[in-house]
């Protein structure tokens, strides 16, 4: 199949699909960081998206202004159009002309604004200890069954300014330094080689999504 990664730097998934003798390619206004610089489509995913080349798409699109994490900055981003501008990106990825589409967001506004997903699944379902609800809206595609569950991960515990005590994964919180956003959004491997098995089996119903 010939399948695009779209908004995927990292290249987790398009390396596990490659394993597979799937001619995927990663697509991303970035770098890629996945040392497969042959494998990388360095521009616009939307634009990749609308091409009519693949058969397949499995999607990262930007959460920033759209995830729970950052409600503290919601009233900001709804006045100054960010917020509105992550909504219409994620939904003409919703809307791409694709047979068969995964969207994997954290959770946030879009169970609202567009639909729930069809599944919430966490790293430590598929090998990897740590937390992190994803959230993955499903077209034409089964959802991911856990392959390997395993512990839960170190939770960090703190402080916050007011003196309340608060709780995160420790993974999540070490990433806190430097471009933390951007550290949080990589894909953990065991998600990625699940969905690269996964997705390609024969479908058990079709997952349709709304108008």
């Amino acid at each position: 199949m010939k399948i695009l990664c779209a908004f995927e730097e990292s290249q987790a998934v398009t390396i596990e699909l490659r394993k597979l003798g799937h001619e995927a390619y990663s697509c991303d206004l970035l770098d890629c960081s996945g040392g497969y610089p042959e494998w990388h489509i360095k521009g616009d995913a939307i634009k990749e998206l609308y091409s009519g080349k693949y058969d397949m798409a499995i999607c990262f699109p930007p959460c920033t202004d759209i995830a729970v994490s950052g409600a503290a900055w919601f009233e900001e981003k709804r006045k100054d159009g960010r917020q509105q501008a992550g909504i219409d990106l994620f939904m003409k990825v919703v809307h791409a002309p694709i047979e068969k589409i995964c969207i994997e967001n954290p959770v946030g506004i879009m169970s609202t604004i567009y639909r729930e997903p069809d599944q919430k699944i966490q790293p430590y379902w598929f090998g990897d200890e740590a937390q992190k609800t994803t959230c993955l809206w499903l077209k034409n595609l089964n959802k991911l069954e856990p392959t390997n569950i395993v512990g839960k991960g170190e939770m960090h515990v703190g402080k916050r300014k007011n003196g309340k005590e608060y709780k995160m994964a420790k993974w999540y919180n070490d990433a806190r330094s430097g471009n933390h956003g951007h550290k949080r959004s990589k894909t953990f491997t065991g998600i990625a080689k699940a969905m690269a098995e996964q997705f390609i089996q024969p479908l058990k119903q079709t997952q349709l999504f709304y108008n």
